[in-house]
C-alpha cells in the first residue's frame, strides 16, 4: 500500500505590526494569493488530501482556509499546537496520527525544510528545496500501510513546487 503526504510551509505572513505576537501573525496579500494557487495546483494534479493538520498559528490556518475552497468539504481538518515551530521529530510523530491519505500538514521553518529533507531518500532537484520558502510545497509517496509505520529516508518525491513557479 501507499500513502501520500502534502506538506506545505505556511504562505507568506505580514509584519506590520511588529508589536502583534508571533503565533497571531495572517497572511499579507501575497501570502493570500499563494495559498489560493498552491491550492488549484494541488487539485488540477489530482494532489487532493483526506486529512488536514495545521500548526494553530494564524498564518498556517489561513493558509488552509484559503487553498480549502478547492478541495471536497468533507476534508478532516485537525489542529495541532505542537506543530507551532516543531522540531521534524515532532512533525514525524504528528505524521503517525494521521488516519487519512492523502494527509496535509501545515507547518514553519525551519522546522519543515528538515522534516521535508529527513522523509526523502532523495530530494527533488529544485533549486529551491532545501530553503523550503513560504508556501512550499512537497508531495511524496510512501510505501506503508500505516502513517505509524513512515520513517525517515523512505518517501519517494512525487511533486515539488513553490509559488513563484506558478505565477
Amino acid at each position: 500500500m501507499t500513502l501520500r503526504l502534502i506538506l506545505i510551509r505556511h504562505a507568506k505572513s505580514g509584519w506590520d505590526d511588529p508589536l502583534q505576537d508571533d503565533h497571531d501573525r495572517v497572511l499579507n496579500g501575497r501570502g493570500q494569493r499563494a495559498a489560493v494557487l498552491i491550492g488549484a495546483w494541488l487539485a488540477a494534479r489530482g494532489h487532493v488530501p483526506a486529512e488536514v493538520v495545521s500548526s494553530t498559528a494564524r498564518r498556517t490556518l489561513e493558509t488552509w482556509e484559503r487553498m480549502a475552497p478547492a478541495f471536497p468539504e468533507s476534508t478532516l481538518m485537525r489542529r495541532d499546537p505542537g506543530l507551532y515551530h516543531a522540531s521534524a521529530d515532532r512533525m514525524l510523530a504528528a505524521l503517525h496520527d494521521c488516519a487519512a491519505s492523502p494527509a496535509m500538514m501545515l507547518g514553519h521553518n525551519p522546522g519543515i525544510a528538515e522534516f521535508a529533507a529527513l522523509l526523502l531518500a532523495a530530494p527533488p532537484a529544485h533549486p529551491r528545496f532545501a530553503a523550503y520558502p513560504t508556501c512550499a510545497t512537497l508531495v511524496a509517496d510512501f510505501d506503508v500501510g500505516d502513517w505509524a509505520e513512515v520513517r525517515f529516508g523512505t518517501g519517494r518525491v512525487v511533486d515539488f513546487v513553490v509559488p513563484r513557479d506558478l505565477e
